[in-house]
């Protein structure tokens, strides 16, 4: 790839993300730091089976106390993921793709999916949760669409999710809008809209191509189409709540 090339188009591509050029990183600072906007930074959280920001954690235990009254017991698959952790799930899909038969492009293609590029998961901030209902059934995967469908282990948690959460101030990321491109729908994934709206501005003032010049297990077949692409789509391309 031309690395000359690479960072022009990727420039001009982030220059409709910019926010109002009244802010600074010293206003950013007083929100969220750039290194934990990535994931490598050192936040506090709290939570006893998850990791959340103090503010997302309140709201949280509100939400699940109200579920509980209403006889749906919400269970926590995922909140907070390193930088580390994120890179772990990434370069396990990867080679568990690649040794599967794909080609190497074919296989970043099926991991942005459902999965995120180590450095650009919402996961990194503190506000995002992937639930489900606790239930008697072993499943091997809760993760998946058709355990939200009806009759299926987690309907009735959705349906409460769906009428409830938001006024919590959580809200659905990836939605089934049929509009909507990028990752598939995710009927687990919520984020804590007070903080992450917040947090995205943020984030979309950070020089993202030093993210893509990290060292990623299949990195060197980024293209500069796949990289403008996976911005406009995979992490822009959310819940119209959350921007």
């Amino acid at each position: 790839m031309n690395r000359r090339n690479f960072t022009k188009q990727l420039t001009t591509g982030m220059t409709g993300l910019a926010i109002s050029p009244s802010l600074t990183w010293a206003d950013f600072d007083n929100i969220i730091s750039e290194a934990e906007l990535i994931g490598k930074g050192n936040p506090v959280f709290f939570g006893s089976d998850y990791q959340l920001r103090k503010e997302a954690h309140l709201a949280f235990e509100k939400l699940r106390a109200a579920a509980a009254s209403d006889a749906i017991q919400i269970k926590v698959v995922s909140s907070y993921r390193s930088y580390v952790q994120q890179d772990r799930i990434w370069s396990r899909k990867y080679k568990q793709f690649t040794e599967e038969g794909m080609n190497p492009d074919d296989a970043i293609a099926k991991i942005v999916e459902y999965s995120t590029i180590p450095g650009t998961s919402r996961h990194h901030w503190g506000t995002d949760l992937d639930l489900v209902a606790q239930n008697e059934l072993q499943l091997d995967d809760e993760l998946l669409e058709v355990h939200f469908e009806p009759g299926a282990p987690f309907y009735d948690f959705k349906q409460w999710m769906n009428k409830h959460a938001a006024s919590f101030g959580f809200v659905e990321v990836y939605t089934n809008a049929p509009e909507r491109k990028g990752f598939k729908y995710e009927p687990w994934h919520f984020s804590y809209m007070p903080l992450s709206t917040k947090y995205l501005k943020c984030y979309l003032k950070i020089d993202l191509l030093s993210l893509f010049k990290e060292e990623l297990t299949g990195g060197n077949f980024f293209t500069e189409t796949f990289i403008q692409k996976y911005i406009d789509e995979n992490m822009l391309d959310i819940n119209p709540l959350l921007k």
